[in-house]
């Protein structure tokens, strides 16, 4: 815990950059640590280009269905090896990570099948995929999947007795295990839970998936969840893995049964990962992937950074400073609608794109409350930049992520304190 404590907010901008760097000085332990993380990426990252014998022939694009292309397929195996898992499926039809999570689990589960969520209820967008808000269009209890959840316990954590007598009774076709905290106060998956979880699963019920929702956390830690029992994972190409370039798209990774599957419901059964159109952007997709353990390392000392500074102000932050991370999400605990917004809005005038617009609540598709999204972007909804978003209710947490670079966060940051002077904070 750092020892620094401050009674009020600091008023001037002379204040606010000391205030920073006192902050910044205090988070360098874990500075330190996220930067030499970056070195095992890499090489493992250099490897895969290595072996796949990546040259300029494979940035070449292509257009209709695409049948053998040479730079679509090469990145299925250099994301392969990268992800540490046996087959992958990197492709810019997946509109999000939500598309990306769904085609896997339309493409494994069938009718009578049972899906089972370990930790709780799943993220918002994934509710109407289950078919657990809406109806008529088609979600996966529409075509007979049964749908199960364990209840996190009071602290937030993965009840295990409970799932473990699940996965012996029900013997569910799918275990869902969701890495990252959503819109939840609860510390998110880490890799080791990760790992016993899966094993936990196949032992109690040998035939069940372990069906990883990866998003946010590519590149945190220094294995993968394939390569510790996940049959399946997937993610977004504007998330971790894209680098701040990937224009779009997603993956699906794992064993490569499976993600032929999943591949399946993206195209057509018969024809499932040996299609899709790269539209001639297969070098940014390259780049990105390469690019992208720097930013992930980038925007979790950005993560640290936000962290450590609103705990110093008293507010509750969710992963602590310096604490084991497994995601690149940050929540701080704001306690009132004026507190968020005005830093949602503080967030929004230092980015680079569309700053002279003001977060205002609103409906999102997919989403059941309102929600109030910063995030000026170059990728439009891109999370591996630096966004903030928050559902407008009580107790009125804001969830912080992305960052190309800390010193764009410390900026931003600034902005906050200055904004929430004018919030009631003194």
């Amino acid at each position: 815990m750092l020892n620094l404590l401050i009674k009020a907010l600091p008023r001037s901008a002379a204040e606010r950059d000391r205030f920073l760097a006192r902050v910044e000085a205090a988070i360098a332990p874990a500075t330190h640590r996220h930067c030499a993380a970056v070195t095992d990426h890499m090489r493992r990252l250099l490897d895969a280009f290595a072996i796949e014998r990546i040259g300029p022939q494979h940035f070449s694009g292509s257009t209709g269905v695409a049948h053998g292309d040479q730079g679509r397929e090469a990145l299925d195996r250099v994301f392969a090896r990268v992800m540490q898992a046996e087959a992958a499926a990197v492709r810019l039809q997946f509109v999000s990570g939500t598309h990306a999570i769904a085609a896997a689990l339309f493409g494994v589960l069938r009718p009578g099948d049972t899906l089972l969520a370990a930790a709780g209820r799943p993220y918002e967008t994934l509710e109407e995929v289950i078919g657990l808000r809406g109806q008529g269009q088609g979600s996966l209890q529409e075509f007979g999947v049964t749908y199960r959840e364990i209840p996190l316990t009071r602290d937030g954590h993965v009840d295990e007795q409970p799932l473990a007598e699940a996965l012996a009774s029900l013997r569910p076709r799918l275990l869902l295990l969701q890495r990252s905290c959503g819109y939840n106060w609860r510390p998110s998956l880490s890799l080791a839970q990760l790992e016993h979880l899966c094993t936990l699963a196949h032992t109690r019920s040998p035939h069940t998936i372990c069906f990883v929702d990866n998003c946010y956390g590519e590149f945190v830690n220094q294995l993968e969840p394939t390569a510790v029992g996940a049959d399946l994972m997937a993610g977004s190409l504007v998330k971790n893995p894209g680098g701040t370039i990937a224009p779009t798209g997603g993956y699906v990774a794992g064993r490569r049964d499976l993600v032929e599957q999943a591949c399946c419901r993206l195209t057509v059964p018969g024809l499932g990962p040996a299609a899709g159109s790269s539209f001639h952007l297969n070098r940014l997709v390259f780049q990105g992937l390469f690019l992208a353990p720097q930013m992930v390392a980038e925007a979790l000392i950005g993560t640290e950074l936000v962290s450590a500074t609103f705990q110093q102000l008293g507010y509750g932050v969710n992963p602590q400073p310096g604490a084991e991370r497994s995601d690149m999400i940050q929540a701080v605990r704001l306690g009132s609608a004026q507190r968020l917004l005005g830093v949602c809005r503080a967030f929004q005038r230092r980015s680079p794109v569309e700053a002279y617009l003001e977060p205002t609540p609103a409906a999102m598709p997919g989403y059941h409350h309102q929600l109030v999204m910063a995030g000026g972007t170059f990728v439009e909804g891109s999370t591996s930049e630096f966004s903030a978003d928050a559902p407008l209710t009580p107790p009125y947490v804001i969830y912080v992520q992305g960052g190309c670079h800390r010193s764009h966060v410390r900026l931003a940051l600034e902005e906050a304190l200055a904004a929430l002077l004018h919030c009631g904070e003194d």
